[in-house]
């Protein structure tokens, strides 16, 4: 973590034991550390789905112990707007998007940056698992020492300038270390449980969440050689890949989604985990964003990941322009999905990536 050019650094306070950490190994340094709380989400403060009010009362308990002033603010219409409206819409065309990573574009890493500003820091610091180093005069972003904690691939998107601008404090501590602290210090949330899914939906079932803002669309389900298998509730409700809430019976084995046709209203399955159907070597990324500047050279040989926690996948990349990002699998892999993040590394540095938006997409040679 560099921080030698940082005085005044805001961090983001969540409540949990990461962003705490943080904050205690910023202040060791000498710095001056602000926290700031952002509630991002309203619309069940009645249920307190997110717990935000709990969240807000120990992320008040820990900066007290720690001797750090703690500042609030409400990002809730910037959130509908630039990151759960976007939600809502990828889910309408069929896709399966990541508002984590869309998250941290628009309101972790702008909105926040922002703020931070206005109280004068200079930087700011999150709980991240994830490294930050400046190569060549350019800030380079790598995956957290802790490979089993690594949050690089939700942070692909965020700008160079914000990049700059950030300190990841736990990025070369693994997770247990950071326990370990949090105990020492004697702080209150040292044994709180880590947030896991994303906040708006909280401990409800997803299905029983997207029902509130996506109406019912019965159709049937369908096996790719036309015959009738079943009947969906909306094509938005599954994901490719997925085995349960599907109540297939019958003989073989397990049936997975494999398509959606959203024109016909259709959900198409397969069975077998590793059906051909649900594999892919090739596909194209749409809405492109590379940290390393300036486009690649192609072709690239490099490693991939198409969801979180899932091993570097080798692959070549055909294509690189300001829109795309064509890319090749060296082993087909299962599951790519149309809205999730393709994120690209080159051993543990973050190359860049966009959004996957077809999947087999010819690749010209």
């Amino acid at each position: 973590m560099e921080s030698a050019h940082a005085t005044h650094v805001v961090v983001g306070i969540s409540g949990g034991v990461d962003s705490a950490v943080a904050a205690a190994l910023l202040k060791d340094q000498g710095l001056q550390v602000t926290g700031l709380f952002m509630k991002n989400w309203e619309e069940d403060d009645d249920v307190a789905y997110c717990g935000a009010a709990e969240d807000l009362a120990v992320a008040e308990t820990v900066c007290a112990q720690l001797g750090v002033r703690l500042h609030t603010v409400n990002f809730s219409h910037e959130y509908w707007e630039r990151v759960f409206a976007v939600f809502l819409r990828e889910y309408r065309a069929g896709r399966t998007p990541n508002p984590d990573v869309l998250c941290n574009k628009e309101i972790k890493f702008r909105e926040f940056l922002d703020y931070a500003e206005h109280l004068g820091a200079d930087a700011i610091a999150t709980g991240h698992y994830a490294r930050r180093e400046t190569r060549g005069g350019l800030p380079t972003l790598y995956k957290g020492a802790d490979q089993e904690k690594d949050q690089s691939y939700f942070l692909y998107s965020i700008s160079r300038e914000a990049l700059s601008k950030t300190l990841f404090p736990l990025g070369g501590l693994p997770k247990p270390e950071v326990r370990e602290r949090a105990r020492d210090l004697g702080l209150h949330n040292s044994e709180r449980k880590d947030s896991t899914g994303i906040c708006f939906i909280g401990e409800r079932r997803f299905k029983d969440f997207l029902a509130r803002y996506l109406p019912n669309e019965p159709g049937r389900i369908e096996t790719p050689e036309g015959a009738s298998v079943g009947k969906h509730d909306g094509l938005w409700f599954y994901t490719l890949g997925q085995r349960q809430g599907l109540d297939i019976g019958g003989p073989g084995e397990a049936w997975y989604v494999s398509g959606k046709d959203i024109a016909r209203n259709v959900l198409e399955v397969v069975q077998g985990h590793d059906h051909p159907a649900l594999m892919c070597k090739r596909l194209r990324a749409i809405e492109p964003e590379w940290l390393t500047g300036d486009l690649p050279s192609t072709p690239l040989t490099c490693n991939a990941k198409t969801r979180y926690r899932q091993d570097d996948q080798s692959c070549v990349v055909k294509q690189a322009s300001h829109d795309t990002i064509d890319i090749e699998f060296n082993v087909p892999l299962r599951a790519a999905t149309p809205g999730q993040a393709l994120v690209l590394y080159h051993e543990d540095r973050v190359l860049g990536g966009g959004t996957i938006d077809q999947i087999d997409y010819p690749i010209d040679e």
